[in-house]
């Protein structure tokens, strides 16, 4: 059993978000010991695409980087869109990324990553609609039910759920990469 009792995980999440992509992942994370810090760029409660409503504990403007050791960036198409047009969220991912730290990013999750400019030389997986937008960011897309990149987990949709999390768990435990 992977233990993460000592780390701070943050999610980044907006409206829409696709809620089996949020709420698996927290479960399997805070499962194995590690504190969960929702963050959006607003204050209150944000809502998947089918439904679950899920409370915010700080928001983007405020979050910093240097206060966690990994993230997870969930899917949902509408999420994606609007979290890579806030400033603060973008800013907390490349922080993230200058770092080290490891990150679990899944579906249309990925958009987020092009606007942080943090792409270049990666290797990654996503929704297929996103594959020319990754590589024109400079990674190099692959179809794969998880991939791994220097402590990038990448998974497609829903349906790899199981494989993204048993990773996230892995590289989370790991620490900076």
């Amino acid at each position: 059993m992977t233990d993460l009792s000592n780390r701070k995980v943050a999610v980044i999440a907006m409206d829409g978000f696709e809620d089996s992509e949020l709420t698996s992942p927290v479960e399997a994370v805070r499962g194995a010991g590690a504190t969960v810090t929702i963050i959006s760029p607003k204050a209150g409660t944000i809502e998947g695409k089918n439904g679950t409503s899920v409370k915010v504990d700080l928001e983007s403007a405020q979050a910093d980087a240097g206060d966690f050791d990994a993230l997870i960036l969930p899917g949902g198409t509408s999420n994606a869109d609007k979290l890579r047009m806030d400033e603060a969220a973008v800013k907390f991912v490349q922080d993230i990324f200058a770092a080290g730290k490891p990150t679990g990013v899944i579906c249309h999750g990925g958009w987020i990553l092009t606007d942080a400019d943090v792409l270049k030389g990666r290797t990654l997986t996503s929704f297929r609609s996103l594959k020319t937008d990754l590589q024109n960011a400079g990674a190099t897309w692959v179809d794969e039910e998880v991939h791994c990149d220097q402590g990038l987990v990448s998974s497609r949709t829903p349906d790899d759920l199981p494989a993204f999390n048993e990773k996230i768990l892995e590289e989370f435990a790991e620490g900076q990469h």
